[in-house]
């Protein structure tokens, strides 16, 4: 699944790119519509396991930790982290579109802008 996050009128909206573009509005079918965008990803390799609104994400990490821990598997647990808020859309695209990126979005993250005032 192509999916894409673009930011319009102070909002994230990820757009399914496999889906046809309406003949009305020329857009793709919109799967989320969020003020902050939350990312869920191994700290160790940089691999996406999940994104989206933060709440949904910060306790889909949440659960996950705890059953990895409940399964011995601590050091798996520890990986996971969680990056919310006004991201640059770009950056949060280049996570979805290129495996392992979010280790290096991890690295430069106080370096980056606030995503909000990037595209409107």
């Amino acid at each position: 699944m192509a999916l894409q996050y673009q930011l319009k009128q102070g909002h994230y909206h990820l757009y399914d790119l496999n889906t046809p573009a309406s003949k009305v509005t020329g857009e793709h079918r919109l799967r989320l519509r969020t003020d902050n965008v939350a990312i869920a990803f191994c700290a160790r390799t940089g691999v996406l396991h999940e994104h989206g609104s933060p709440t949904r994400i910060h306790i889909w990490a949440s659960n996950t930790r705890r059953r990895l821990r409940d399964a011995g598997e601590v050091a798996s647990a520890n990986d996971i982290v969680v990056v919310s808020g006004p991201l640059p859309v770009d950056e949060i695209n280049k996570c979805l579109q290129i495996e392992g990126y979010c280790q290096q979005l991890l690295r430069r993250l106080s370096t980056l802008p606030h995503g909000k005032r990037l595209a409107q």
